[in-house]
């Protein structure tokens, strides 16, 4: 095993690629964001609770809609800033969901892992959607200081959120998720939870508990999901997953042996998988009808990795 595997291309990694300047060290600064904000050609993400508000421009879909056409749709429930194009100041806004019958031709509410999984939207125009998801959903949860209780109030732009109350400041949260492709013998591991579309397999995964090290967290699970015991374990890419907001930490791990004894609670199945397999699944000509994980996502390109050798 490698120490690292090439970085795929972020145009075909899903919510990767973000083309925006956050701008964490101005917003603080006095004056800047009400400049922002007042700016004519400040674009905008809507949201209509969990489904990103997408307009058709030539085949493809846009997440951006200037101030004019975002402001037909009425006064956002809450809105964040993201950050800047350039020079031109973008924006996340949630919409009352009640506006949906009135979304002009061209202009469709849509789940972001649908558009991302069947390619409608994809680079940094995805990113820029995932990321805006993500902050807005935050923003949704966390109305309520967890330190008091008390009613808490956005503020920086929609970078934190303050309590009157108690004077206890929020920052929003990302919470690392460790996704692995473990090998053994030139055959690699893959999982099947009843969830997944028909004849998908994919990487192991799970969340970073407190106190534990991404490469304790690759044995940790590999061994509670499979049964299997993982030796060397090392770091390949990483991958922003905004349902609702993660960082899926892609590693590669060797396994002491393939005995497998999988935990049919939290999976259908698990099998080991050789390249050829795992590139047939990719190409969706494997004779038992499997498939991998779309191109959007992470496992995609931990599987492509391995087929590469």
């Amino acid at each position: 095993m490698t120490d690292a595997l090439p970085a795929p291309d972020l145009a075909d990694l899903g919510y990767a690629g973000l083309a925006l300047d956050r701008c964490g060290e101005r917003r603080d600064r006095p004056g800047f964001l009400d400049r922002v904000e007042a700016d004519p050609r400040a674009r905008f993400a809507l949201f209509l609770g969990e489904r990103a508000v997408l307009a058709e421009q030539g085949g493809a879909l846009d997440p951006l809609f200037d101030r004019a056409a975002a402001a037909t749709f009425g006064a956002p429930i809450r809105h964040v800033f993201l950050g800047l194009d350039g020079d031109v100041p973008c924006f996340a806004a949630e919409l009352d969901e009640g506006v949906e019958a009135a979304l002009p031709p061209g202009v469709a509410a849509e789940d972001l892992r649908a558009v991302a999984s069947d390619g409608r939207l994809a680079g940094s125009a995805l990113a820029l959607a995932g990321y805006a998801k993500s902050m807005l959903r935050w923003h949704a949860r966390n109305g309520f200081c967890a330190n008091c209780g008390a009613p808490s109030v956005m503020a920086g732009g929609g970078w934190r959120r303050a309590c009157p109350a108690c004077g206890a400041v929020h920052f929003p949260r990302t919470d690392p998720v460790a996704i692995m492709l473990v090998t053994h013998g030139g055959r690699c591991l893959l999982g099947r939870q009843a969830r997944f579309r028909p004849g998908m397999w994919s990487c192991l995964a799970g969340f970073v508990e407190p106190g534990e090290t991404l490469e304790d967290a690759v044995r940790r699970e590999t061994f509670e999901e499979a049964g299997v015991r993982v030796g060397r374990v090392a770091y390949a890419f990483s991958q922003p997953w905004p349902f609702p907001s993660q960082l899926m930490v892609g590693m590669v791990g060797e396994a002491l042996d393939d005995a497998l004894t999988p935990d049919l609670e939290e999976l259908e199945d698990a099998r080991w998988f050789s390249r050829e397999d795992a590139r047939r699944m990719l190409a969706g000509d494997h004779p038992e009808g499997l498939t991998a994980p779309p191109a959007a996502a992470i496992a995609h390109h931990l599987l492509r990795a391995f087929v590469a050798g």
